[in-house]
């Protein structure tokens, strides 16, 4: 019997003592229900939106490029010294009006073949005296376009890259030595996954023990730099989580990422950095995009880009710039990447964007970004979100889906009640489409682009 009381008594004790916690958390006016996140500030993301465009010498005008620019709201270009020249019509004051008339900053690069280290470094000077200056990078595809430096060929058909590796080493040595240019960073060559020798460019720095050609220690950049062009050999399909696996830093992704470049490079299988490594290794996309073309329709090639830029920050990337502004024209045949058609009318790519810039807008920084307590309950696996706050103190949640067909209806709970939010979908424009008052939940469909939540910067 005293046993039997015992039990009974620490049963009667162990329901009393959760009856209590139940009305405690029950009043709370916060209901924890994980870590709470902490906000990105817009701006940074906003800072990483950017495109790559021709210019003046390639039959652009410089007009028509600042009214694009400005539509669509991106934050930098990519940029070099290839095409550049004293008279023109590309010279270095292209670039300064293009900074002043829209506030872009510029990748400086030595582009497709380039050497000349001594005019990357004297133009970029000026570009870092006038603010516009974003980061210096080192050549563009050099396993298409092949070198010639201190009178030695590399890449392209060569079978050494040797006179790749020499010319990146010495590009950020010419940098990190100018006290102009210093502070900013340098970025890789692009597609050192192609290797054909192991000269180590699958590195930012040759780390002890790596058997590269080139020796440990040499330092050739300060973000990896890829071409992660969404569509690809090996995912050549439509299908769900398109830009979210492209984005992907691990074995898993399927297209030519971080890991086929800086991981285990894809032509010769050399070996660089451990998955673990590539997590957190600096890293900015150069070039990525989409082609409309069948099945890829014009709505597929919108949804896509927009989702490209959120998917590429929410996984790592400090910078993506989509290929291309507007279709080519002084290469055979329409390209259909562009944003803009070739006769300057915006696909629905560009109003997407405009539209999602012009939700977010922030041109301010933030001191410090806040937390915010929220869950998306049952997440389906094609369900992403990236928390915000605008400098304004405003929490901006954008939630996209990345299905293919169909939608997913999800309920987001937060762990307090706000007082108003409102909702917006780019994809109809820039007014709210929807507003919630005193709640903390918030259902909401998703299928295959995003919708921002704007939370009132009161927190209630």
């Amino acid at each position: 019997m005293m046993f039997r009381h015992s039990v009974i008594s620490y049963r009667m004790y162990r329901s009393a003592i959760c009856f209590a916690l139940g009305m405690v958390l029950a009043g709370s006016p916060h209901d924890l229900l994980a870590a709470p996140e902490k906000a990105v500030p817009t701006s940074q993301f906003l800072n990483s939106i950017g495109v790559v465009s021709t210019f003046p010498d390639r039959g652009q005008p410089l007009d028509k490029t600042i009214e694009m620019i400005r539509y669509c709201g991106f934050r930098w270009v990519r940029a070099g010294i290839e095409g550049l020249s004293d008279e023109g019509p590309t010279t270095i004051r292209t670039f300064l009006d293009l900074h002043r008339e829209t506030g872009v900053l510029l990748s400086w690069g030595l582009v497709s073949g380039g050497a000349d280290l001594n005019r990357l470094v004297k133009t970029g000077r000026i570009l870092a005296e006038a603010g516009a200056l974003l980061a210096l990078e080192g050549n563009n595809e050099p396993n298409t376009w092949g070198v010639t430096y201190q009178g030695e060929k590399g890449g392209g058909s060569s079978p050494s890259w040797m006179a790749v590796a020499r010319l990146q080493r010495d590009l950020y040595q010419a940098v990190k030595s100018d006290a102009g240019l210093a502070k900013y960073p340098v970025w890789s060559v692009s597609e050192p996954g192609a290797e054909r020798d192991n000269v180590g460019l699958q590195f930012l720095e040759i780390p002890p023990g790596a058997a590269t050609l080139m020796p440990e220690g040499t330092k050739y950049a300060d973000y990896a730099n890829v071409h992660n062009y969404i569509y690809h050999p090996h995912s050549p399909h439509p299908t769900d989580n398109k830009t979210w696996n492209a984005a992907d830093p691990t074995p898993a992704s399927r297209v030519n990422g971080l890991f086929a470049n800086f991981g285990v490079t894809w032509r010769r299988g050399f070996r660089g950095y451990n998955p673990r490594q590539l997590d957190t290794l600096p890293r900015v996309t150069t070039e990525t995009g989409v082609r409309i073309e069948r099945p890829i329709t014009e709505d597929m090639h919108a949804v896509h880009l927009v989702n490209i830029y959120l998917a590429q920050f929410k996984r790592g990337y400090a910078y993506t710039a989509v290929y291309l502004l507007r279709d080519r024209t002084d290469e055979d045949g329409n390209q259909a990447f562009g944003f803009y058609r070739s006769d300057y009318s915006p696909r629905k790519a560009a109003i997407y964007l405009h539209n999602l810039t012009t939700i977010l807008s922030d041109k301010s920084a933030l001191a410090k970004s806040g937390q915010l307590d929220f869950a998306i309950m049952e997440r389906p696996r094609t369900v992403h979100d990236l928390l915000l706050q605008h400098s304004d103190g405003s929490f901006q949640l954008v939630v996209w889906g990345e299905r293919l067909s169909g939608e997913d209806r999800v309920t987001i709970r937060f762990g307090a009640r706000h007082a108003a939010a409102k909702i917006y979908d780019p994809t109809t424009g820039i007014d709210p489409v929807r507003t919630v008052t005193d709640f903390n939940s918030i259902d909401i469909a998703l299928s295959d682009h995003p919708v921002v939540i704007a939370i009132a910067p009161d927190g209630r």
